[in-house]
């Protein structure tokens, strides 16, 4: 996965775009403009992020550019971060064995200093 496509992800306004081409199969970039309180030209240029980072499709029909979610960026980016997650979840729950036999040390070791009279 390419690091331009957290780049993409990184601005709220294109995260929104995608948001609502996820709602909505197919708009128009006039659609998508009509959404936001920005410029079409600011608009224009989200889109073409968008576009290089292949997190949209692009139609033209007659007059207009008809935009689609293209959801297989989506989906290595959902894999990706189903990998990192599951490497944390490892390391947490190696974490939490080692806490639990220090804690399981530390009431013995409480134990035997109580029954010795300590």
């Amino acid at each position: 996965m390419a690091n331009d496509t957290f780049s993409a992800l990184a601005d709220p306004t294109r995260r929104g775009i995608l948001e609502l081409l996820a709602g909505n199969p197919e708009l128009s970039a006039t659609q998508i403009y009509e959404r936001f309180d920005v410029s079409p030209q600011a608009i224009s240029q989200h889109l073409k992020i968008l576009r290089e980072t292949q997190l949209v499709r692009v139609e033209k029909r007659a007059q207009q550019r008809i935009y689609s979610l293209n959801i297989d960026p989506v989906k290595e980016l959902e894999h990706w971060a189903q990998a990192i997650r599951q490497q944390w979840d490892g390391r947490l729950n190696a974490m939490d064995r080692v806490l639990a036999e220090e804690m399981a040390k530390r009431k013995a070791n409480q134990a035997n200093h109580e029954n010795k009279g300590e």
